[in-house]
């Protein structure tokens, strides 16, 4: 795994051995950044189950001004602390070390974010109650926009229900990206 593009590229990352995590390729990573690669400079990015860090770290090579990356697993933790290192982006990455759900407690009102990147064990509904949560949270900033990594297999039927609007679902051979933003949003122009 490797930083694909911006002040980082090239940089090969490190990664948990074994099943701990699932890196997300770089040929979905890059098609995930190329489109919002326009938007990310100067965001605040929140990625959640991080795992090795490299979406948060992809965002800071990008252009993002904070990444915050929260990750349980202590192993996948000291990668993720070994990649900011090696990237230096040490001072733009701030680094949780705890269960997702805690974590999102001790950041309101504390920042919000421009992106909100989530990559949760597959098939266990844990995007639904992080969605749940951030429904009625100040952490997505104003014209913020939540991604979920997910199985193929995931359906989003409730995400209107919570009160989100769909804008975009891009699917790979075994997963997908789904855009999500408040619904009732006003658009520009």
């Amino acid at each position: 795994m490797r930083v694909i593009a911006g002040s980082a590229r090239r940089t090969q990352l490190k990664t948990l051995e074994g099943m701990d995590t699932r890196p997300t390729t770089d040929r979905i990573k890059e098609t995930l950044f190329n489109m919002i690669a326009p938007y990310l400079y100067d965001s605040i990015f929140l990625d959640l189950f991080a795992g090795s860090g490299g979406i948060g770290i992809e965002a800071l090579s990008r252009g993002a001004m904070e990444a915050v990356f929260v990750e349980k697993n202590p192993k996948a933790m000291a990668c993720v602390k070994e990649n900011l290192q090696k990237t230096h982006f040490e001072r733009k990455g701030m680094t949780m070390q705890m269960d997702v759900m805690t974590a999102l407690y001790k950041l309101e009102g504390e920042k919000q974010f421009d992106y909100i990147f989530m990559d949760p064990p597959y098939n266990h509904e844990l995007e639904k109650s992080v969605l749940t949560y951030l429904a009625e949270s100040s952490l997505l900033a104003e014209e913020g926009i939540i991604i979920v990594e997910a199985s193929k297999e995931t359906d989003f039927d409730y995400a209107e229900d919570l009160g989100y609007n769909i804008i975009k679902e891009k699917g790979y051979k075994t997963n997908k990206h789904v855009f999500l933003e408040p619904a009732g949003r006003k658009e520009i122009c």
